[in-house]
C-alpha cells in the first residue's frame, strides 16, 4: 500500500530508543511508518488522531536508509555476466542475500561481455522492487565494453570495443535494447563517446566515467555532454598528476556547469584504495562519494576458483575495512548519495517524511549498529 485510504488503514509502526540518520546528522528521534512510507508523526497525532499499532524497541541502534549498491558484479557463485538459462534465479539469490548486509536496492553490474552475453543477459534482469524477498534490482550497469585498453583491469581484451563512425547504433547493436540499462561505464577518450553520453543521458540514463586514460580536459568535456558519475575513482585511470589530475581532477574542476555534482565510485577495503587516498577524495568533495563493493561472484564462498565474466579469478585472503569519514558521512555515502545519482533521493536514500520505508527493518531502512 502507498497512499490512499487503504495506506490510512494500514497498520502504524513506531521505532523507538533509536538514533535516525537524517540531514546528515544522527538524531535522537523516533521513525513513524505505515504503508511502506515514512509518516510525519504530527499530522499523524493532530489531523489523523492516531497512535502507533505497534512499537518497537531499536536498543540506542542507529537507523538508517537501505544501502543502493551501484557496483556489483555478482556474489554467493552468481555471475551477472554469464549468459545461463535462468540468470533471473540468480540474481534473486543475490538479491536475497545481500539484504543481511544493509543493501535493500542494487545495479546489477556486467562486466566486458561479448554482444551475444548482453542479448541475452539483459533482457531478463528487468527493474523490480525490493521486499522482504530481497533487495530492490534498480537497473544495470553495463561497465564496458567500450574501454580503454591501456586500462582495462580484470576486463577481457578480447571483447574490447571502440565506437564506429554511427556510434550510438554501434552501442546498441553491442548492448540490444536499453530497457533495463540504468548505467553505462565508457572511456570518454574513445571517438564519438560524446554524442553517445549526450544519447544516453536524453534516454535518463547514468554515463560514467571509467577504465580510461583520458585527461581533464576530455573528462569536462563529458560532463559538459552529460557525464554525472566516476567508476571507481583512482583505478583504472591516469594517475593523479600535478599538471594533469586526469579524471581525478573533475572533483575540484571550475570547468563544470554550473549546479552539476560529480558523484565518483569508491571501493573502501583498503586494498583498492590506499584510505589515504580516499580521505583526500573525501575532503575534497564529500558530497560526490559514492560507496561501492565492485562485489565479484566469489562474494560469500572464501578463497578458490571463481569466474568473473569471460574469465577466472582466483581468491586468496581478504583484508577489508573502512577509514576516513564520519558514521554519517560513511552512511550516506551508502544510500543517500547514489540515490541522488540515479535521480531517486525523493524516496530512497532518506529518512524524510513520505520516503519509502519498506514494509520492515529488511528494506528500506536497516537497523544494525549499537549505540556509538
Amino acid at each position: 500500500m502507498r497512499g490512499g485510504q487503504g495506506a490510512a488503514e494500514a497498520r502504524v509502526l513506531q521505532f523507538t530508543n533509536c538514533r535516525i540518520l537524517r540531514g546528515g546528522k544522527l538524531l535522537r528521534e523516533d521513525l513513524w511508518v505505515r504503508g511502506g512510507r515514512i509518516l510525519d508523526p504530527e499530522k499523524l497525532f493532530f489531523e489523523e488522531r492516531r497512535v502507533a499499532d505497534e512499537r518497537r524497541d531499536c536498543g540506542g541502534r542507529i537507523l538508517a536508509p537501505g544501502f543502493i549498491d551501484v557496483q556489483i558484479n555478482g556474489g554467493f557463485g552468481v555471475d551477472f555476466s554469464q549468459a545461463t538459462e535462468d540468470v533471473g534465479s540468480g540474481v534473486a539469490l543475490v538479491a536475497r542475500r545481500i539484504l543481511s548486509h544493509g543493501v535493500t536496492s542494487f545495479c546489477p553490474t556486467l562486466v566486458t561481455s561479448p554482444p551475444e552475453v548482453y542479448h541475452k543477459v539483459v533482457p531478463q534482469i528487468p527493474v523490480k522492487s525490493g521486499g522482504p524477498h530481497g533487495a530492490g534490482v534498480l537497473g544495470l550497469h553495463l561497465e564496458g565494453p567500450f574501454i580503454s585498453r591501456e586500462k582495462r583491469g580484470a576486463h577481457p581484451e578480447a571483447h574490447l570495443r571502440s565506437f564506429e563512425a554511427n556510434a550510438f547504433q554501434d552501442l546498441l547493436a553491442t548492448y540490444g535494447p536499453l530497457d533495463n540499462v540504468r548505467i553505462v561505464t565508457l572511456a570518454p577518450e574513445l571517438g564519438h563517446s560524446h554524442e553517445v553520453i549526450r544519447e544516453l543521458t536524453t534516454r535518463g540514463i547514468c554515463v560514467s566515467l571509467g577504465h580510461s586514460v583520458a585527461d581533464l580536459r576530455a573528462a569536462e568535456d563529458a560532463v559538459w555532454s552529460g557525464a554525472t558519475f566516476i567508476t571507481h575513482l583512482f583505478n583504472a585511470m591516469l594517475p593523479f598528476h600535478h599538471r594533469d589530475p586526469g579524471i581525478v581532477g573533475l572533483l575540484t574542476s571550475d570547468r563544470l556547469p554550473a549546479g552539476r555534482c560529480i558523484f565518483y565510485g569508491m571501493i573502501a577495503d583498503g586494498t583498492h584504495t590506499n584510505p589515504a587516498a580516499l580521505r583526500i577524495a573525501h575532503r575534497a568533495h564529500p558530497q560526490g562519494l559514492v560507496l561501492v563493493t565492485d562485489a565479484i561472484p566469489a562474494l560469500g564462498l572464501g578463497n578458490g576458483r571463481h569466474t568473473l565474466g569471460q574469465q577466472e579469478v582466483e581468491v586468496d585472503g581478504l583484508t577489508a575495512y573502512v577509514a576516513g569519514c564520519s558514521v554519517e558521512s560513511a552512511l550516506e555515502a551508502a544510500s543517500l548519495h547514489p540515490a541522488q545519482l540515479l535521480g531517486l533521493e525523493k524516496s530512497k536514500g532518506t529518512l524524510d517524511f513520505g520516503a519509502d520505508a519498506g514494509e520492515g527493518a529488511s528494506q528500506g531502512y536497516w537497523a544494525a549498529w549499537p549505540y556509538l
